[in-house]
């Protein structure tokens, strides 16, 4: 089995190219949160293994993942490999150890984790910018590398460093993660200028039904919003800006979208 939530593709892409090699299926995290009376119990074979892919959100794993995993449980767990594998612009922080310590709860063991480095799509703060072209063709050139290092690396049980901390990482994930978790996201600046031809993309792949129909327009409603940037980045004439702090900022989703 193989969880997955991605706002811009990042995510979604390497829980493809998991399934791809290993003839598996994919979970959405967005929508299982969204079914009606969904207990989170998912029975587990003896041989499979079960992956987490997360973005990572402020160095920890994004707010609906976080969700998920706490309300989550594996049914016929037998110590199967478990692992969570992060999408990040440039590194991970403790995320890791937020999901061993959730998984430790429900008697889970995490048996690795990984870091895939995608381009950056973080473009609701000061001093956050998406990639360049030709950084963020390095990027995703690298992670097809990667991949093939972390499945090579899974059945030979060579715990190589393939999730990359970064610096100060305690502070990032223990003092910003839960601030962001808490209280950043409830800070919704979202909106639609002239320029939205009110296509509806962006209430359709809102992971949150945040976005409402209001006079043929979106409107982004409050305190629902996690950030994932889904809206911003994958509008197709570029009518979504947050506040003014993402004008003029470039835009980014992954080009298999």
């Amino acid at each position: 089995m193989i969880f997955y939530f991605s706002g811009t593709g990042n995510s979604l892409w390497v829980a493809k190219e998991l399934a791809k090699f290993y003839n598996d299926s994919l979970i959405s995290i967005s929508d299982e949160l969204k079914r009606p009376s969904n207990n989170f119990s998912y029975p587990v074979a003896v041989d499979e293994k079960v992956f987490i892919v997360s973005p990572i959100h402020s160095w920890g794993i994004d707010v609906l993942t976080f969700r998920f995993l706490n309300r989550f449980n594996l049914v016929n767990y037998l110590n199967q490999p478990v692992f969570i594998v992060c999408t990040c612009g440039d590194n991970c922080g403790y995320a890791s150890s937020i999901v061993k310590r959730i998984l430790r709860k429900k008697s889970i063991t995490l048996t690795n984790a990984y870091s895939v480095q995608m381009p950056n799509n973080y473009v609701l703060m000061s001093g956050f910018e998406v990639d360049d072209k030709e950084l963020e063709r390095q990027k995703l050139s690298d992670a097809v590398e990667r991949i093939r290092l972390i499945t090579d690396d899974i059945p030979a049980g060579k715990s190589r460093d393939l999730y990359v901390k970064g610096k100060n990482s305690f502070i990032k994930t223990y003092l910003i993660y839960p601030l962001f978790r808490k209280q950043g996201i409830k800070r919704n600046l979202f909106y639609a200028k002239d320029a939205c031809i009110s296509c509806g993309l962006c209430i359709d792949i809102c992971p949150t039904m945040t976005i409402l129909w209001q006079d043929n327009k979106p409107k982004w409603e409050k305190d629902t919003c996690v950030q994932c940037s889904a809206c911003i980045n994958r509008c197709p004439e570029r009518a979504v800006e947050y506040g003014k702090v993402s004008v003029k900022k470039g835009r980014y989703h992954h080009p298999d979208l």
